[in-house]
């Protein structure tokens, strides 16, 4: 039994054929004037689907109406109108007939059908023996919807290509307006002046800079609109999100907003432990056992691609830049963890004290790659650099459990960086610790202020030259006078943020160093 076919059911015409017409936008468009409520892209892509399938089968059934679907085994007479299935339906007229030469198929005919272009070309009729091309009586009802592809199994087979089509295209639209994962039209938006955003600045004023939703603060303010209530709550989105007074803050799924100028300073621009200037280094001097180690340290300027997949809970070694400013940093295994947002590149989450249960604001700092808000938590567990951070997956997407494995404080030797002579001296010292650590990369500091020059002075400075400072003074501190990798990572963060590679490069391009993963 062979069955009508239909181009949608296969992969080229939505992989390589399929683009966005105008006539698929008007369709939307009308969607969008018959609900008057925003829609995401994978409801769209569904209803574009829908749309599709129902211009094919409309096309289909006219097709069909014109003439007699072709079958092999049928009989065929000059003048008369075929319809191709195999041909996208192509109608075409028998105008010529002749006896078929084939002993393998007995006695049958060829006809000659010219199609409506003015192309020729012959087929078998009167065919005996058994073809695909015939058809039954079911799978020529007239009703061709029967045959109809499913368009959701479509959605799962093709959705993500359609939807990129989708949007390069809504992209390309003045009127087409985008905001927390959902689409919609500009001139159907409800009318949200002036007034309504100042009072909208007052009120979260009020609530101490936010966060609030858009439904409270409309209750606030008490706006109404001629628009369902969904429709309400887009259009101020829209209109608060051009106004540079405010900042949407949610994570996924959310919309909250905030007052840009109440927001930590932190927040809104980088601080100087964190900030980074990049430094060319060539990759190919990088050894396998130099590339084991980078994965190991998990910098969050390092280039790594991670394969897909949810981590449950991820631990981090805090260096210096970190633990000064009170951030964490967002590394490669980590960004699994944290809320994403669909516009914003800062977004609010609720840090938890897994000891205690007590939370903390936190902000993820999504395009400077780290969060911000937990100094209370490290001054609280005496958290050192070189420390131990465990961030795991909560219930609620828009918070994260923190752990420091803190365990009774205990007198330890550990590295002491002091400032002398314009750089850094280090001298093994006993400390109370409290936390579990990575003891390569541990260092205590007892001189804040002065460091904080020298990170300014350092500035200036080289990593080959912070590099021949730093591996001799802390070779000092060991017989062996070899330097894990690891240790001289974290020093050198001490004084410039730099990830692994430019350091690895420095020491691999200067035949004075050797070593793997201990350097001397």
């Amino acid at each position: 039994m062979a069955v009508l076919p239909r181009w949608t059911e296969n992969e080229d015409y939505w992989l390589d054929e399929f683009e966005v017409t105008n006539a698929d936008l008007d369709y939307l468009f009308n969607i969008f004037l018959d609900a008057e409520t925003p829609l995401s892209l994978r409801d769209l892509t569904l209803k574009l689907i829908e749309y599709r399938l129902e211009q094919e089968g409309r096309y289909i059934q006219q097709q069909i109406e014109r003439g007699t679907l072709f079958q092999p085994k049928l009989a065929y007479e000059v003048g008369q109108q075929i319809v191709f299935p195999t041909r996208q339906y192509e109608v075409g007229e028998v105008i010529a007939k002749r006896p078929g030469n084939n002993p393998e198929h007995g006695e049958f005919s060829v006809i000659t059908v010219r199609f409506e272009e003015g192309k020729t070309v012959e087929f078998a009729s009167s065919l005996l023996s058994d073809h695909l091309l015939n058809l039954d009586a079911e799978s020529t009802s007239d009703d061709s919807t029967d045959a109809a592809a499913d368009s959701l199994q479509i959605l799962r087979r093709f959705g993500r290509d359609i939807a990129y089509k989708l949007k390069d295209r809504f992209d390309e639209e003045s009127d087409v307006v985008y905001l927390a994962g959902r689409w919609f039209l500009k001139s159907l938006l409800a009318d949200v002046n002036i007034a309504h955003l100042h009072l909208s600045e007052a009120v979260l004023d009020m609530y101490g800079g936010g966060p609030l939703d858009t439904a409270a603060i409309l209750k606030e303010i008490g706006a109404e609109f001629d628009v369902n209530p969904r429709l309400q709550v887009f259009s101020m989105d829209y209109a608060l999100q051009s106004d540079p007074r405010f900042d949407e803050v949610g994570p996924a799924g959310q919309v909250l907003w905030y007052l840009r100028n109440m927001e930590p300073d932190i927040v809104k621009s980088v601080p100087t432990q964190l900030q980074y200037e990049p430094i060319n280094y060539n990759v190919r001097v990088l050894t396998p056992e130099m590339q084991d180690v980078i994965l190991e340290i998990d910098d969050e300027l390092s280039p790594i691609n991670l394969p897909e997949g949810e981590e449950e809970a991820v631990t981090v070694v805090l260096t210096y830049p970190y633990r000064r400013t009170g951030t964490l940093p967002l590394t490669a295994h980590l960004q699994g963890l944290f809320p994403t947002a669909f516009e914003t590149n800062r977004i609010m989450t609720t840090l938890v004290d897994i000891q205690t249960k007590e939370t903390v604001p936190g902000w993820v700092v999504r395009d400077q790659g780290y969060v911000f808000g937990l100094e209370p938590l490290y001054r609280k567990y005496q958290i050192p650099i070189g420390g131990y951070v465990t961030v795991r997956r909560h219930e609620d997407p828009a918070k994260l459990i923190i752990d420091f494995s803190n365990r009774r404080p205990r007198t330890e030797w550990i590295r002491l960086a002091t400032v002398d002579d314009n750089f850094l001296r280090f001298e093994n010292h006993k400390r109370s610790i409290g936390a579990a650590y990575d003891d390569l990369m541990i260092f205590g500091v007892d001189n804040l202020a002065s460091l904080d020059k020298l990170w300014e002075r350092c500035r200036r400075w080289s990593i080959a030259d912070v590099v021949a400072k730093l591996l001799p003074e802390l070779a000092r501190l060991v017989p062996q006078q070899t330097i894990h990798f690891k240790t001289l990572y974290s020093a050198v963060n001490l004084v410039k943020r730099c990830p692994p590679e430019p350091i690895l490069h420095a020491l691999a391009s200067h035949h004075e160093y050797v070593g793997g993963q201990y350097w001397r």
